[in-house]
């Protein structure tokens, strides 16, 4: 089985990198091409089986059509697409465009993804764009999403009604993994201490995730006062990469904020086990790997609602779904939490075991010989 990667975002995360290696484990042959603008914004340093180029650039992006072009030509000299079994796009316009092209072109089919910067961005921003978007998931053998949450948004708010049912037969919620490190770790049940200090209103929420105005820490810091209003003694932890120094002075400017600065999981793990409840309100959230390593610690989660984890689980499973611009919101359902903590505390790690990159490697592949099959 061989399967061709075609990933715009490759460089810029470990994550994408990470699955590779659980897929060619499983047996699967993969090849990974990484279209970008600028190789010099790469995060990782790429294997043997990644070719990286940069065929198009910057200010292509504004010109849909000139960029994919570029992408494809670049795609057909470095490969040889017959070879292939399938061809896997990372994300329905800059990848699933050019996989549906070369698919016409030489019969070998094709799955794609539908990410953030799809929903967020091309469906929501570019309405020329929609009908292309709903061709390439027609035209595609699988279409993934992160979350039941895109899913429905795409198919109700941009698929035609009466394309909707067989475009769903072929639509399936497929997660990111995380880090095994976390899911080895599996604390102990909150101790009678800590449950008599949540009691008594005393409560640590924490927020991961880069300092910005995205990312919304500055409104978890206001639900975190509405809680104090409300006769909580909350406070919030707030860890991160700086990427907004306004953001990260208001924060400090805070008697109810600790700031610490990007560390390593071996140190995280512990501040999340002296923590009470997750909360990230991010606007916009591809998926959220966070959300999972913190419920991996025993830690119910705030999510924003309509986002990347949203619809994972049941409301009330793991946590509650929040307004991002609500910060009476936010605490109302911390408030909810609070009121059966024990509960769901004591059920987020097993939730968060199916986040396990062997499992979601295995999806994939049962999914690639199903097409090759048939």
């Amino acid at each position: 089985m061989r399967v061709l990667h075609i990933n715009c975002n490759y460089m810029t995360t470990v994550l994408h990198q990470t699955m590779m290696e659980h897929l060619n484990e499983t047996g699967v042959e993969s090849r990974v091409f990484a279209p970008v603008y600028d190789a010099s914004k790469a995060v990782i340093q790429p294997k043997d089986f990644v070719t990286v180029s940069e065929c198009f650039g910057k200010w292509d992006r504004l010109h849909f059509g000139h960029k994919q072009h570029k992408i494809r030509t670049a795609l057909e000299k470095s490969f040889d697409i017959s070879s292939f079994d399938v061809l896997h796009a990372y994300t329905l316009y800059t990848d699933g465009n050019c996989a549906m092209e070369l698919s016409e072109k030489y019969g070998v089919p094709y799955v794609v993804a539908v990410r953030s910067t799809d929903v967020n961005f091309f469906f929501k921003y570019r309405p020329w764009l929609i009908s292309r978007g709903v061709k390439i998931m027609e035209k595609a053998s699988a279409v993934f999403f992160l979350s039941q949450g895109y899913m429905d948004q795409v198919l109700n708010r941009y698929v035609p009604a009466f394309k909707r049912d067989a475009l769903r037969e072929k639509c399936s919620v497929v997660p990111n993994g995380i880090d095994k490190f976390w899911l080895n770790h599996v604390p102990a049940p909150r101790d009678a201490e800590r449950l008599a200090a949540l009691e008594k209103k005393r409560v640590n929420l924490i927020v991961a995730g880069r300092i910005n105005r995205n990312k919304n820490q500055l409104t978890a810091m206001k639900a975190t006062q509405c809680l104090r209003d409300m006769g909580y003694d909350a406070h919030l932890t707030v860890v991160g990469k700086t990427e907004n120094e306004a953001v990260l002075q208001e924060l400090q400017s805070s008697p109810i904020v600790t700031c610490h600065s990007a560390m390593p999981k071996e140190k995280l793990i512990g501040l999340y086990r002296e923590s009470d409840i997750f909360v990230l309100p991010s606007y916009e959230e591809t998926f959220g790997l966070v959300y999972a390593e913190a419920m991996s610690q025993g830690l119910p989660v705030l999510y924003t609602r309509g986002q990347g984890f949203d619809g994972q689980f049941p409301e009330g499973m793991a946590g509650f779904a929040v307004d991002p611009g609500s910060a009476e919101d936010i605490a109302q359902k911390a408030v909810k939490i609070l009121s059966q903590y024990e509960e769901i505390s004591a059920r987020v790690p097993g939730l968060a075991k199916p986040f396990n990159w062997d499992l979601i490697a295995a999806k994939y592949k049962s999914v690639y010989h199903h097409i090759r099959e048939e």
